[in-house]
């Protein structure tokens, strides 16, 4: 992520409103593509799940990112 966009983004992750909204959303979807890949038949659908799963997690982790990459020049 580019520090112009992590600015941008501070208002998202620094509302506590907004940003427990949007945790929320990030554990229930990776609760459903848990039980997606409980039930995928085919290896191409695994992987689709798994990246989907991956970008899940990442809104965990986004206020953390979105801060350390605003301070940047």
């Amino acid at each position: 992520m580019i520090p112009e966009t992590a600015k941008k983004l501070l208002p998202l992750v620094n509302t506590k409103k907004i940003q427990d909204a949007l945790l929320v959303y990030a554990l229930e979807r990776i609760e459903f593509v848990h039980r997606q890949l409980e039930i995928a038949t085919s290896w191409d659908e695994v992987k689709e799940l798994q990246g989907q799963a991956k970008e899940a997690r990442r809104l965990l982790t986004l206020k953390d990112e979105v801060e350390q990459k605003s301070r940047e020049k």
